[in-house]
């Protein structure tokens, strides 16, 4: 290591005390990378995860980590991934965290997505000596995450690096495979992040922003950091993003059933059904923008002649997602979270009631979406698609919060109500 990068090291705050990760104490060469020091109890805690949980109560054996926000889930980013948030700014000093069940919780919300094509963000500033974990934890993470882990995960974002872990990434390097590092990323700005998700949908910590701002503010007079791209006014013919009672308005016919969801699912439903993983892939990013384009421009989309069941998967998902407002809508958002407290022999009065009470064209669009739902689970034997999986997949597109991230309290519910839906549908939309 040279003298010019210790010095380096020194000068970042957040690396004060970076003498305890000297070269000699990684004694990592022997890593089984299939065994775990995490004791029995605390490796059963990982299967005792409750994702269906509305709420975690204080004796939840996860309270004590969710109540800290430090993991997120927020929707599927450009390329048609889940998002998962890891905002070190919130960790608590060691003395108030087990990090051990910290590792456990961030598992437990990686195995509902792993299956699934998935993107990592991780929000560097606010990890100090105070609240930095041990080498041994790290250890213990790598042991953890095994190929289950690392194979879906299409990129990890490391926001706002600083010199310790950068000089950690080099010291881990000779553990860390060629393809896994080719999907870290270094982003220095928040701004540079719109390439890959819409930043609006992040709950992005305040302490985060203000950093990004003086690291703005800090730059030598001439050299000015990437910026946003503008966002143009809404096109004439505008359908991502748009409202569903102004898109019925629009419509020739006035079909409640946006022309995206039309295209995308008639398409699918011909060439889709029997796609293994249908829906947990993601699609070339500047198809698919081109694809939102060609729709906000009032063509004609032929998924047909592009011939490509990913990209309209995505296309489908985005369009959902980009809504103003979601297809469940948040008035409900309270009744679907807390959803879990109906008696099962009420669950289905209480789902007509429920969608009773959607707008038309909520409604007529949820029972479109759901029909075609029903006939990719009944092909779960070759696609591998059953209710419970494609509930991960678009529970969290058809809700969220008006603040648009979702901690696991929330996310978990909104999937547990979106297996029962699809369980049920036949009764429910009749």
């Amino acid at each position: 290591m040279s003298s010019e990068l210790l010095v380096d090291l020194g000068e970042d705050p957040s690396t004060a005390q970076l003498g305890q990760l000297k070269l000699t104490t990684i004694e990592d060469q022997q890593w089984p990378a299939d065994e775990t020091t995490l004791s029995k109890s605390e490796t059963d805690m990982s299967q005792r995860f409750d994702a269906d949980s509305p709420h975690l109560s204080w004796d939840h054996p996860f309270y004590d980590i969710a109540r800290h926000q430090i993991i997120e889930v927020a929707g599927d980013d450009n390329f048609g991934r889940k998002v998962i948030v890891f905002n070190a700014c919130r960790m608590p000093p060691h003395h108030q965290l087990d990090h051990h069940k910290l590792l456990m919780y961030l598992k437990g919300t990686l195995d509902q997505y792993v299956e699934s094509d998935y993107t990592l963000i991780y929000f560097h500033h606010g990890l100090t000596s105070e609240n930095k974990p041990s080498l041994s934890w790290l250890r213990d993470a790598y042991r953890e995450f095994d190929r289950k882990y690392k194979k879906n995960i299409k990129a990890l974002y490391i926001v706002h690096p600083t010199m310790f872990i950068k000089t950690l990434l080099i010291l881990f390097k000779p553990f860390i495979s060629l393809k896994f590092g080719r999907k870290i990323n270094y982003v220095s700005y928040l701004s540079e992040l719109e390439d890959v998700v819409k930043c609006e949908q992040l709950i992005i910590p305040a302490r985060v922003k203000e950093y990004d701002n003086k690291l703005r503010a800090s730059l030598k007079s001439g050299a000015e950091p990437p910026v946003s791209p503008l966002h143009s006014p809404p096109l004439p013919n505008q359908v991502f993003g748009v409202p569903l009672a102004i898109l019925k308005q629009r419509s020739q016919d006035e079909d409640p059933v946006p022309v995206v969801m039309r295209d995308t699912i008639n398409f699918l439903s011909e060439q889709g059904l029997e796609i293994e993983g249908i829906f947990r892939r993601s699609a070339n990013v500047t198809l698919v923008k081109e694809t939102q384009l060609q729709y906000n421009s009032g063509a004609t989309v032929n998924f047909r002649e592009m011939e490509d069941v990913h990209l309209a998967a995505v296309i489908l998902k985005t369009f959902l997602r980009e809504l103003p407002e979601p297809l469940l809508t948040y008035q409900l958002y309270n009744d679907i979270v807390n959803f879990s407290s109906v008696p099962t022999d009420s669950q289905v009065e209480q789902l007509k009631t429920l969608m009773e009470s959607l707008p038309e064209e909520n409604n007529v669009s949820l029972r479109y979406l759901i029909s075609f739902l029903a006939q990719v689970s009944a092909n779960s034997e070759v696609n591998k698609m059953t209710n419970s999986n494609l509930a991960v997949v678009f529970g969290p597109n058809l809700l969220w919060g008006r603040d648009n991230a979702m901690s696991l309290s929330a996310i978990g519910p909104i999937n547990n109500f979106t297996r029962i839906l699809l369980d049920h549908q036949h009764l429910v939309f009749t």
